[in-house]
């Protein structure tokens, strides 16, 4: 399916999106490679439900809204200068990123609704399309080594770098931003040794990854964060590229957070 044909199908097959949201219309897409790192093999084919994404990753003023109306737990940025108002929450568990987007009616994206949002049904390396990765339109580490493209924190160290406040790119076709660079985002998915190696449970319709996501998976123990970060160089910030890390987030990593889908039918409901 081509761009053009995906982007007919967004105006037949979506609704309007929740204030915030983009809709991503149901349909094939083609997910993985053939020629990435061993996880992001086999290249297939899979289908998934029309679904809304978040248009940013969650910042840090919507989540400490949540906590502080009670329906989120408290979670701590172990660094300074990555909590400004409008920079994206980090630090978080995976338990604190499906908390938060029940809390607000929606869901913690499966991985292949992450990857359907980033990648479109044109099968892009980038979420902007194939033009390589630069500090124009993503934060990363630049070609110079530096981290958040050159930006430093203020106070400390950690190597100098820093999440921008959401939004600091150009938006993807579907209207999302930062969804390469910034910030890690948790999914669903337990993570597994490749697609081939998670079998049937990632071949089929609306996959949900080993186990379909349940809340213990025999064998497993990591969970997928996707898009890669301010920190890593432009490798990470593929639409294919898989990390896995403890869903406690354990050591913890001030740059993994999250953004929130939602369903037809949770859709429906924050209409």
């Amino acid at each position: 399916m081509t761009l053009v044909a995906g982007m007919v199908a967004l105006v037949v097959a979506c609704g309007v999106p929740p204030t915030g949201m983009a809709c991503i219309a149901g349909g094939p897409f083609l997910r993985g490679s053939n020629d990435g790192p061993k996880n992001e093999r086999p290249a297939a084919t899979v289908h998934v439900d029309t679904f809304y994404m978040d248009v940013y990753e969650v910042d840090v003023a919507h989540y400490e809204a949540c906590v502080a109306a009670r329906r989120c737990r408290p979670a701590k940025t172990n660094y300074s200068d990555y909590s400004r108002p409008t920079q994206p929450k980090v630090g978080v568990t995976w338990f604190d990123a499906v908390g938060y987007c029940r809390a607000v009616g929606k869901h913690l994206p499966t991985e292949a609704e992450w990857e359907k949002a980033a990648r479109g049904t044109d099968g892009r390396k980038y979420p902007w399309g194939n033009e390589p990765a630069t500090c124009e339109r993503a934060v990363i580490m630049d070609d110079l080594g530096r981290r958040s493209c050159g930006v430093e924190k203020q106070g400390g160290h950690a190597d100098k770098g820093r999440t921008l406040e959401v939004g600091s790119r150009p938006p993807t076709p579907p209207g999302l931003y930062d969804m390469a660079g910034n910030s890690w985002e948790w999914v669903n998915d337990w993570a597994s040794k490749s697609y081939a190696a998670c079998g049937s449970a990632c071949a089929r319709d609306n996959p949900r990854g080993p186990c379909d996501g349940a809340a213990s998976c025999p064998g497993h123990t990591e969970r997928v964060v996707r898009g890669g970060s301010w920190y890593w160089p432009a490798e990470h910030a593929t639409t294919t590229f898989r990390r896995f890390h403890t869903p406690a987030n354990r050591p913890i990593y001030h740059h993994f957070g999250f953004r929130c889908a939602a369903s037809e039918a949770e859709a429906s409901a924050l209409r």
